[in-house]
């Protein structure tokens, strides 16, 4: 991969701080001291722009000043919490104010923690972090949820079909199941993966492809080549367990038929090569995605 592309990949990583605070100096010390960090920030002067920059940005924690005019902090917290699209986004709640009273409206309104102005740094920073670990952990559980609803699905489609590949059935047969199976595997890919809410690319579709491979208990990764207009999906574990796979080669056809359906949704253009297969007696499983 480029050093561009890398960088671009690595941005996309960085953890999303919102730091919402009407008075702009406020703004740019919290931004000076989470600057030495792995962190993009967004910045918001008002609770009207914070919820905005919230459903276009999406950030991984709010640093949220309480006293501000229109919309104030514990509001903006309140509609956050209530929100089930933002609800475990960790709410920091900055405040000059260090009565009980005034943590107990912050606590009604969901917030995750309190930092008393004048913000000492290592605590910021401390804060932050840890806040960002909890988001971390929960978008891993919902990520694993997710994954194992799309394996269990797609396996029990495989567990009944299966066996029916490797008995000693025709090869018209075979060409019959493997199209019900590719049918019935692409409708739950498209429940699951919600192919039609983005805009598909090769990126996606490479990634997507081997994470299916993935789910399935292959090991499986994809990354663009040197020319930049061709994604490579590899493989070095047959999800068909290998010897099951060099049986009965139609295994490998299902999987290129998978990997079809899926680059066809980039464009109709687009171009599906498989240079290697394990079931063909390769060291690995190579495909190439090439753009329209």
């Amino acid at each position: 991969m480029k050093p561009k592309e890398e960088a671009l990949l690595n941005e996309k990583d960085k953890p999303k701080v919102l730091i919402v605070d009407d008075m702009k100096e406020n703004v740019e010390l919290m931004e000076a001291y989470l600057a030495v960090e792995p962190y993009e920030v967004i910045c918001a002067y008002g609770g009207k722009e914070a919820l905005q920059k919230v459903g276009e940005k999406n950030p991984d924690i709010v640093l949220l000043d309480v006293m501000m005019p229109e919309v104030n902090g514990y509001e903006v917290c309140k509609f956050l919490k209530e929100n089930p699209e933002t609800q475990f986004i960790p709410v920091l709640m900055l405040t000059a104010l260090s009565e009980l009273e005034d943590r107990i409206k912050g606590i009604e309104a969901g917030a995750d923690d309190f930092l008393t102005k004048p913000i000492n740094r290592l605590e910021l920073k401390t804060r932050v972090k840890s806040l960002l670990r909890v988001k971390y952990l929960h978008d891993r559980l919902v990520a694993d949820r997710d994954s194992l609803e799309v394996k269990n699905r797609v396996q029990s489609i495989l567990t009944a079909v299966i066996p029916t590949l490797l008995q000693s059935v025709s090869n018209e047969e075979k060409k019959v199941i493997i199209n019900q199976m590719t049918g019935m595997v692409e409708k739950t890919l498209l429940e699951m993966y919600h192919f039609e809410n983005r805009e598909m690319d090769l990126a996606y579709a490479g990634s997507v492809c081997a994470e299916i491979m993935n789910q399935l208990g292959g090991d499986f990764s994809s990354k663009m080549d040197e020319s930049g207009k061709t994604w490579v999906v590899k493989g070095t574990k047959c999800p068909w367990k290998g010897e099951e796979a060099r049986k009965n080669p139609i295994l490998c056809t299902l999987t290129r038929k998978i990997f079809s359906n899926i680059t066809l949704k980039v464009d109709a253009g687009c171009k599906l090569e498989a240079l290697k297969t394990i079931g063909n007696r390769n060291d690995c499983c190579e495909f190439l995605i090439r753009a329209a």
